[in-house]
């Protein structure tokens, strides 16, 4: 495979996986603050894939590379939340609630707290942010191979 064919390639691995997100989002699977945080990475990566059309740069293929780990590590710690290895951001883990009060955990206007500890879906056993560590991981690989190339 050509530079070129590895960076869209990862480009849209990065797509496909937040067009996942969003479609996940749709069907009524509200992200928490981490699986926000997960999406920014994507994002850039596809940004990225978009600029190397016009810019081949090996340089740009690492920058590829370098996204697609960010958002593969946010989704290892975010898996570690949800399965209680480590704490997670107390504004949407359990110490979160810490600073709600009754009423506001009753209200049914506004937005509601999604807990970055609670999976929602699963498939064989791991979570969505598992699945987006090991899809991301994968990706880095293949911009890491594009950024390889000659």
């Amino acid at each position: 495979m050509t530079r070129q064919n590895l960076t869209n390639l990862a480009a849209f691995g990065s797509f496909a996986l937040l067009a996942g997100a969003y479609l996940f989002q749709a069907i009524g699977y509200p992200p928490c603050q981490m699986c926000y945080w997960q999406r920014w990475p994507h994002m850039a990566a596809i940004a990225i894939g978009v600029l190397v059309v016009f810019i081949p740069a090996r340089a740009l293929a690492y920058l590829g590379a370098l996204a697609t780990a960010i958002t593969s590590s946010i989704a290892v710690f975010h898996t570690g939340v949800e399965r209680g290895w480590w704490e997670g951001p107390s504004s949407c883990t359990g110490g979160g609630l810490d600073a709600t009060n009754g009423a506001d955990l009753l209200s049914l206007s506004g937005d509601k707290l999604i807990m970055c500890d609670q999976v929602s879906w699963s498939l064989l056993g791991l979570s969505m942010a598992s699945w987006n560590a090991v899809f991301a991981f994968g990706l880095t690989l293949i911009w890491l191979a594009a950024a390889r190339k000659q």
